[in-house]
């Protein structure tokens, strides 16, 4: 074991004075009420940026790719987010229009993972979405160029400063390769930490006919 390996097991994991309970005998016959609970839950708790998570997608040789970014919304459509359609992720998803998002929230010691189809909302929408933002935002996408290689910072520089003056000049402009996705739940899992490492997972199952199946998962 080297000093890294060392200092790794020196990390605490859930170091907090309670841990919240999970009942799955009282959750909801579906997930989007329960996610919505947890996160207002976790945001109360001063849990940092509790709507960031992660995005996994695969690229068209079928190798996994991931990358963190923030939750645009969740209703009865899915779980939505937002990037250019050119960047890799919107490349890798229109090649291959699955994804799988991971919420860690380490002050309640809980988790959501969500897996399932994804696809692009009406143009409007997306548009709409990005105007709602920051000054910021609608300069960082007209910068656009997401994922492509840069030649320099001062060229990022450059082209960072006039996006932002186009911003504020222009703050309804529009960035036809934003995109709003929607990822429509498959399966829905809800982790809940144990000290004593009897974690609960609960499961939520798409099954026919677009009802719900629970079913609870050893940890």
């Amino acid at each position: 074991m080297d000093d890294f390996d060392a200092f790794l097991h020196t990390l605490r994991v859930w170091d907090l004075p309670e841990l919240p309970r999970f009942d799955p005998d009282t959750a909801p016959e579906a997930p989007l009420p329960l996610f919505r609970e947890w996160l207002r839950a976790v945001a109360a708790a001063c849990q940092p940026e509790p709507h960031s998570m992660t995005l996994a997608t695969t690229d068209a040789e079928g190798h996994p790719d991931v990358r963190t970014l923030m939750l645009h919304g969740a209703d009865e459509r899915g779980w939505h987010f937002a990037s250019h359609a050119t960047s890799a992720k919107g490349r890798q998803l229109a090649e291959r229009p699955y994804a799988a998002l991971g919420f860690y929230w380490a002050a309640q010691a809980r988790q959501v993972r969500v897996r399932g189809p994804v696809v692009a909302a009406p143009e409007a929408e997306g548009q709409a979405d990005l105007h709602a933002r920051s000054t910021g935002s609608l300069a960082a996408a007209l910068t656009g160029r997401m994922s492509d290689v840069l030649g320099s910072q001062a060229e990022l520089a450059r082209a960072s400063a006039e996006a932002w003056d186009r911003a504020q000049v222009h703050p309804d402009l529009p960035v036809p390769t934003w995109t709003r996705y929607v990822l429509a739940p498959t399966e829905v899992e809800f982790f809940q930490g144990d000290a004593q490492r009897r974690h609960v997972r609960l499961r939520y199952r798409r099954a026919g006919g677009g009802g719900w199946v629970r079913e609870l998962l050893w940890p």
